[in-house]
């Protein structure tokens, strides 16, 4: 089957299983940074079914991804395995959170639980160098996180946590940051 096709089929499997993966505008941004700034190497948090990793190692980054849901680790190990990218992405079963590594990478793609944005970059900056990258998507989290209607109890928790790591990257200045209004918002954060 097809490199198409194969991308095809993850697209429809997220859809009917409600597993969230990345927008395509947010995705071709991705792709875009990943060239424009020649990123060779990727630690990705929330790998879901292994959509994102799969995009990126297609635009030749080696990608280590991590994933805790044991069902979306085992759908993302079989997408790798199809399109014959074991070389090329890492599949870590693990809570991010608990996770160490010493490896040092050029882009941390934060995409797991909107809530723990700070606690995974505080996990994982001591793997950035000087002019690594921090990706962080969702931060408009379906327009809701700076909407002033009333939200669920949990819904005002998310978005209070997401509004918190804006707040916190904005005031850390080791890092440049930029946000872009692109899919469900993006904050992308160059270490300096």
């Amino acid at each position: 089957m097809a490199d198409f096709e194969l991308m095809k089929n993850i697209i429809l499997y997220a859809e009917e299983n409600a597993i969230p993966i990345i927008q395509k505008p947010a995705l071709d941004f991705l792709l875009k940074t990943i060239k424009e700034n020649n990123i060779k190497t990727v630690l990705e948090i929330g790998t879901a079914i292994g959509y994102s990793a799969i995009n990126m190692a297609l635009a030749g980054c080696d990608v280590y991804s991590i994933e805790r849901d044991f069902e979306r680790y085992s759908t993302a190990f079989d997408n790798v395995k199809n399109f014959n990218l074991e070389k090329k992405i890492t599949l870590i079963f693990q809570d991010a959170l608990l996770y160490n590594t010493s490896k040092q990478f050029d882009l941390l793609f934060i995409d797991g639980a909107k809530a723990q944005n700070i606690a995974f970059l505080e996990q994982y900056r001591h793997c950035l160098k000087p002019g690594s990258f921090v990706f962080v998507d969702n931060i408009n989290f379906h327009d809701l996180t700076y909407n002033k209607c009333k939200l669920s109890r949990d819904l005002n928790q998310l978005t209070r946590k997401i509004r918190r790591y804006v707040d916190y990257i904005k005031q850390d200045t080791t890092f440049e940051t930029q946000f872009f209004d692109i899919g469900d918002g993006i904050a992308l954060s160059k270490l300096l």
